[in-house]
């Protein structure tokens, strides 16, 4: 899709479907056609939120558009009624959609482009005729988008869209390695995916690392999960530095199990295809950096990435193993379900060892997350309030919202091990989340850090403008982030 702005009025635009706001207790905007202007004084267009009436004037179609009380418009109001606006522009056979912009928010004008471009996604990768629309069916993409904000000032108007152009672009990417089955996405074409975006954007580096360097290395945890399969496990590592960059380091790690059967410890067989998904962490950390260079924001940032599958086979890690992680701390793989939290040990160890200053990684790490939040929030977890706060106040802006647990010493007894240091998967069912979190805390030192859990958000989120499968969560607030240090 094309996306554009414009200072000039809507209707002047190149456009055959024009979306207009109608705000509760406000008269309609100035410039409408008779007939749309028609349909607000007879109460057939109303402004009450996701409200939407459609208008003609000769050959262009008005959309006109509920968004409730103007006070109450948030830039994630505006994302849904984008959505929901892209859903009924298909439905018309809309080409080229003009946004006029609801007042001066460039907050909201940017929400407007990412929700139409996030709604505006499908996978259709293995589709055989991928794309193919028949005659009389509405199209299944919009070709182009204008955003209208008469009143703006130019420059800033088109520097909002286009970055959030570029920041939808990247979620929509994410999805598109969270989506491809495991046969596909293995750990290595992830690697050469990110390969592929080093050689496309400036300032933008990957090193890729397989098995023996993993091992070489001293990841233990990390080597452990990735030897019960046949498929080459990868040590990914991006970075981009601005010359201009002042703040600190910033170190992204996710995790990147291309498919999770949970290895001996075997999970049932409902919903396991799901398990392709647990890679999602890793997509979002690829993705967001990428997204990062192309903006060329000044900031500095490390990206680790550990890839692998957890299978089940004669060389797999087995309950009641005890393995070394690479900062010396030795493990009990109590049960082999728990995976990820042994690949991030090591990638969170790595990207301290890199000189990281600010350390967050993102992981779908566990299924008591969802019982606790839902697909609502995220899980956070961290040593540093003010890093917390940044996240936090990140997902707001953004709407990958998140909620904070707490990270207390108490918690460190519960994954003391009997014969190793740690116990990856302690008995009972005690703060699932948190436990894992704790876990993780062994493995950045004093280094500021945050851990957020994504089970509940990674996919089926349910939002207007990402409903089922991927939903690219992690990559507008790690973009947001990385905004607040520049």
């Amino acid at each position: 899709m094309n996306v554009s702005a414009t200072t000039d009025p809507a209707a002047a635009a190149d456009a055959d479907t024009v979306a207009v706001g109608l705000f509760e207790g406000e008269k309609a905007p100035d410039g409408l056609p008779t007939e749309a202007a028609g349909l607000v004084s007879r109460g057939e267009a109303r402004a009450t939120l996701k409200a939407l009436a459609v208008a003609h004037d000769g050959e262009r179609r008005w959309l006109l558009v509920g968004l409730g009380k103007r006070r109450e418009l948030t830039a994630e109001r505006a994302r849904a009624a984008a959505a929901g606006t892209h859903t009924r522009a298909l439905e018309l056979t809309t080409k080229t959609l003009c946004w006029q912009a609801p007042g001066d928010n460039l907050a909201v004008c940017a929400a407007l482009v990412e929700g139409t471009v996030l709604a505006d996604y499908r996978f259709d990768r293995h589709k055989s005729a991928p794309g193919e629309e028949t005659k009389g069916t509405a199209p299944k993409h919009l070709q182009a988008l204008i955003v209208s904000g008469s009143g703006l000032d130019a420059q800033d108007l088109e520097r909002t869209v286009a970055e959030a152009a570029i920041v939808s672009a990247a979620v929509n990417a994410a999805r598109d390695l969270q989506n491809r089955p495991a046969n596909d996405l293995t750990p290595t074409a992830l690697a050469e995916h990110a390969r592929a975006l080093a050689l496309q954007i400036d300032g933008l580096t990957v090193e890729t690392e397989g098995r023996e360097e993993i091992v070489g290395r001293g990841m233990g945890a990390f080597a452990a999960v990735a030897q019960g399969s046949e498929q080459e496990p990868a040590l990914i590592v991006l970075r981009y530095a601005h010359p201009q960059a002042k703040g600190p380091l910033l170190g992204l790690v996710g995790k990147a199990v291309t498919f999770d059967s949970g290895g001996i410890s075997l999970k049932p067989g409902a919903k396991m295809a799901e398990m392709k998904f647990d890679m999602s962490g890793g997509a979002a950390v690829v993705e967001a950096l990428a997204a990062i260079a192309r903006l060329r924001l000044p900031v500095k940032l490390v990206g680790v990435v550990g890839a692998t599958e957890n299978l089940p086979s004669g060389r797999s890690v087995k309950p009641g193993d005890i393995v070394t992680a690479a900062n010396g701390k030795t493990i009990e793989v109590n049960n082999t379900d728990a995976e990820g939290r042994l690949v991030l040990a090591d990638c969170l160890h790595h990207a301290v060892s890199l000189g990281a200053e600010r350390v967050i990684d993102l992981a779908t790490l566990t299924g008591a997350v969802i019982i606790a939040l839902g697909s609502t929030y995220a899980g956070l977890i961290g040593n540093d309030d003010d890093l917390a706060q940044r996240i936090a106040a990140a997902g707001e802006r953004t709407g990958e919202i998140v909620w904070r647990l707490p990270l207390h010493e108490e918690y460190d007894e519960l994954i003391k091990g009997t014969y190793g240091d740690l116990d990856n998967a302690p008995e009972g069912r005690k703060a699932g989340t948190i436990v894992g979190g704790a876990f993780l805390s062994n493995f950045v030192g004093d280094t500021p850090w945050a851990h957020l859990d994504i089970a509940g958000s990674a996919w089926d989120l349910g939002r207007a403008y990402v409903g089922k499968g991927a939903s690219g969560y992690g990559v507008r607030l790690l973009v947001e982030l990385a905004r607040s240090y520049a």
